[in-house]
């Protein structure tokens, strides 16, 4: 039973990925084992790698197929499955009549074999979990007759790393899944209505696949900006949205993660938080290419979202302005106009004005009715306004700070 196994395993031509990882790697090497002392060991392995990410063996099988990175999942992204070679459609079935076979196997399938007949008096515990992958693939049916619904599932959800993960970020010249991207709400955001339905809007034109623009969100700090950003993933991740992350040091790859980024199902926000410049930054051009375009065409599926404390992005210095010497730029107005202006080559920019004490009880009370704190109005806006003046003045963040502690206090001393 355990030769007959591993001899489908083998036979896998398109969704060899399924085992590329340590719960897979693990099955293999109890498969292929025919000692007792070393199938015992290999047992352990297995049983471990999946208790370590809380997942039955049937829950695996199912999320290595949805995920997997093969012929098939990339092509129908792009085609539909009348498209694809019939050879193609020809391996993706056999692989799932395999892989369902694996499906419906459970450790005590294996009792048959001569290794579990010697140790039968030995007790296996099976690693199981209760919370199932909502999928279509746990509903009993053949697999082969499910190509169809597969594919849907590939071309609406992406596979690998942009299914698994809703947030990612560029790091060491590679993108890197963000297993804990902030849930922050973005209905929890308020006091800035007119910026915060203008980037809504312009998120769904490009949901919708029309054209949208890069945004600058300039602004007082704690204003609320990048939670702004952040609240959108939560809330139209559902619809295929993804947020890339990268950091201002990383901004000379950007056409890179462009092209990348450019083929793919899925629509892509990529969030640069804090920017600024020094003169001469070789982020500042690489930023420039992608805003302005060059020969290569701007993808419909990426729009840059960015937040500055600054609204001239790059810094000018006195020593920057034009200077009747020798040897000076004939131009020299021109370079510093460029500086000044980067800004506007983002479609949108929008203002987030300091709050004032109205705004910010605005916010106070409006987080503090989500939280449903308990106490009276006079206390919390008398607290609030204590809280600022003590700490980092008025403001989103000082606002989310302050009913954050509050909360804590009032669960402390219930």
């Amino acid at each position: 039973m355990i030769s007959e196994i591993y001899q489908k395993v083998s036979l896998l031509v398109l969704y060899q990925g399924v085992f590329n990882n340590a719960i897979g790697q693990a099955f293999i090497t109890l498969l292929s084992t025919d000692n007792i002392a070393d199938f015992l060991k290999a047992y352990g392995q297995w049983f471990q790698a999946l208790a370590s990410k809380n997942i039955s063996w049937n829950d695996f099988l199912v999320e290595q197929i949805l995920l997997d990175d093969n012929p098939f999942s990339q092509q129908v992204q792009k085609k539909s499955v009348w498209e694809l070679p019939e050879s193609l459609i020809n391996g993706v079935k056999q692989d799932l009549s395999i892989l369902q076979s694996l499906y419906n196997s459970s450790i005590y399938s294996l009792s048959n074999s001569t290794i579990f007949e010697r140790i039968k008096f030995l007790s296996f515990p099976a690693w199981e979990v209760d919370n199932k992958l909502e999928s279509f693939l746990h509903s009993g049916l053949d697999w082969t007759e499910l190509v169809e619904d597969l594919a849907d599932y590939y071309r609406e959800c992406g596979t690998g790393i942009f299914a698994r993960y809703q947030a990612l970020r560029w790091q060491e010249g590679r993108l890197q899944g963000i297993t804990h991207p902030d849930p922050v709400q973005i209905q929890e955001i308020v006091g800035y209505e007119m910026p915060k339905e203008t980037l809504i809007k312009n998120t769904e034109f490009l949901l919708a696949g029309y054209p949208a623009l890069n945004v600058l969100l300039y602004g007082s700090r704690g204003s609320g900006k990048s939670s702004l950003v952040k609240g959108l993933l939560q809330k139209y991740h559902s619809q295929g949205l993804r947020l890339i992350e990268v950091a201002k040091s990383q901004l000379k790859d950007l056409p890179l993660i462009i092209e990348i980024l450019r083929d793919l199902p899925q629509k892509f926000i990529i969030f640069v938080d804090d920017l600024s410049f020094e003169e001469d930054d070789e982020a500042f051009k690489a930023l420039k290419v992608v805003l302005e375009g060059s020969v290569t065409a701007r993808p419909k599926n990426v729009v840059v979202y960015a937040t500055s404390n600054r609204r001239h992005l790059v810094r000018e210095f006195f020593a920057d302005r034009p200077q009747p010497k020798d040897g000076d730029e004939v131009h020299n107005w021109d370079t510093v106009q460029e500086k000044l202006s980067f800004s506007d080559r983002f479609g949108l920019t929008l203002t987030f004005e300091p709050a004032n004490q109205e705004k910010y009880l605005k916010i106070v009370r409006h987080l503090a009715s989500v939280a449903k704190l308990k106490i009276s109005l006079e206390d919390l806006e008398f607290r609030a306004k204590q809280w600022a003046t003590q700490h980092n003045g008025r403001s989103g963040r000082t606002a989310r700070q302050f009913v954050d502690f509050l909360q804590g206090e009032l669960e402390l001393n219930r």
